[in-house]
């Protein structure tokens, strides 16, 4: 018979794990058109990939974007205006329109994704690089009942990939690292949370307001839980 350590809670990213963005190049697109420039949906789309996969890199993050609101919000701008020679005005306009926290929206999947490991008694954290409070997001969006335990690294002076963060979010929901489970979008910022011992699973891509893959999520924990005779 195999022994398979059963997952007793889960620890999820926020942005683009749980929760969707404004869509950055239909803001693009509009804010061109009200200065007068031409942009097509097509050159908005690539120009934003640009911005968000370099806002991933180790550098941006390393810049300390996420453990204050200035920074949060000087670091970000300061990316965003990359594309000021091409859209004066830009930069300002992404982070207002695009990295507030409070017009994110859930996926789909997020909600029973949550009901289903909550009614299952499994422990549910958020671990999230933000300068923000998330925990009134949660509450808007009706889904704060289901969260056992935030870790936010304005909060917590870490920021993922340091096993810090994730250590520190096992400890508020009182389980071991090997209990664990991390899931985000992010292989180096969420994958980071092997190196702390916990287990993790990278989501996919995506289509724009369809579901974001997360029952998955509850397969496996199903799955830690079966015993093979």
């Amino acid at each position: 018979m195999t022994s398979v350590v059963p997952i007793r809670a889960v620890l999820f990213d926020w942005g683009d794990t749980l929760f969707e963005s404004p869509h950055a190049p239909r803001v693009m697109v509009s804010y061109a058109r009200e200065r007068g420039i031409r942009l097509d949906d097509d050159e908005a789309e690539r120009m934003w990939d640009e911005l968000w996969h370099a806002g991933k890199t180790p550098e941006e993050h390393a810049k300390g974007r996420d453990l204050s609101r200035d920074a949060h919000r000087r670091v970000w701008t300061e990316l965003f205006a990359r594309k000021e020679a091409f859209i004066p005005g830009i930069g300002r306009v992404l982070y207002e329109r695009v990295m507030e926290p409070s017009i994110w929206k859930p996926y789909p999947d997020a909600e029973p994704t949550l009901r289903a490991l909550h009614d299952r008694g499994v422990k549910i954290g958020v671990v999230s690089n933000h300068a923000y409070d998330l925990r009134p997001v949660f509450r808007d969006a009706g889904l704060d009942r289901y969260i056992d335990a935030y870790a936010l690294s304005y909060e917590i002076g870490v920021t993922k990939p340091g096993r810090g963060i994730f250590i520190e979010a096992c400890r508020l929901l009182g389980v071991g690292p090997a209990d664990t489970l991390m899931v985000g979008d992010d292989a180096t910022s969420d994958g980071g949370a092997t190196e702390a011992g916990l287990r993790f699973h990278l989501l996919g891509p995506y289509g724009r307001g369809g579901e974001r893959g997360l029952v998955r999520v509850v397969e496996i924990v199903d799955a830690s839980r079966a015993v093979d005779a």
